[in-house]
């Protein structure tokens, strides 16, 4: 048994990076993710943006045992991958490095990203190493309390390609928005993507070039 192993249904600390911590029930850990219960909510977190884990300190503030199952209750050997695929079509809280968080649903699981839909930025790439954390939500809530009818979970039949890439490389000529928009020089026209560089001209006109393992989402306006 490993030392996370023995860690299972006990209270943890957990920190990640950008000195993020987390206090909860660690209910489950695979090779790349770990699942905690805050008392309200599970939390998935890749492996890949944890700093350090051990047992709390707060003794005098016990969380209680979960009652409803995670999403990870059916997965026979839990992974980042089959966490993300399980949580298709459950609407969901997603934390992006950068304190980018994005709420909808997942729709599809390719190889290295997401596509997530919400009713803000509609359809998202989402990069896999850039993903912090996912937080499903409660069956009876809906993305700001819009009717499932006006929101379909599905909105698109569109094919995606595997690689995040080489999905980039499928909009170019199109206008892109990267990591949420809030800074202008992740803002304008793709012109090309060639060997993880990807080249934009911004809203005056100038090029930009932005390298690829940088850039943690992409919406299509």
């Amino acid at each position: 048994m490993s030392y996370i192993d023995s860690l299972q249904g006990r209270q943890v600390f957990v920190l990640l990076s950008g000195d993020i911590a987390f206090e909860g029930i660690l209910t489950d850990a695979g090779q790349d993710i770990l699942v905690l219960y805050n008392g309200r909510k599970y939390y998935y977190i890749p492996w890949i943006h944890v700093h350090r884990v051990h047992l709390s300190e707060l003794s005098n503030e016990k969380i209680p045992q979960p009652i409803e199952p995670s999403i990870a209750n059916e997965i026979e050997s839990i992974s980042y991958r089959k966490v993300l695929t399980n949580a298709r079509g459950i609407f969901s809280e997603i934390y992006v490095t950068g304190n980018l968080t994005f709420h909808g649903y997942i729709t599809n699981v390719l190889s290295d990203y997401i596509v997530f839909y919400t009713p803000v930025f509609k359809t998202m790439y989402i990069s896999f190493s850039h993903l912090k954390w996912l937080t499903p939500y409660n069956d009876n809530v809906t993305p700001y309390s819009i009717d499932n009818v006006k929101f379909p979970i599905n909105p698109s039949n569109v094919p995606f390609v595997r690689s995040f890439e080489s999905q980039l490389k499928k909009e170019e000529g199109k206008l892109v928005v990267f990591d949420g928009g809030n800074d202008p020089m992740k803002i304008g026209l793709l012109n090309s993507v060639e060997n993880s560089v990807l080249e934009i001209s911004v809203a005056s006109g100038d090029i930009v070039y932005l390298r690829l393992n940088h850039i943690k989402s992409v919406h299509l306006p």
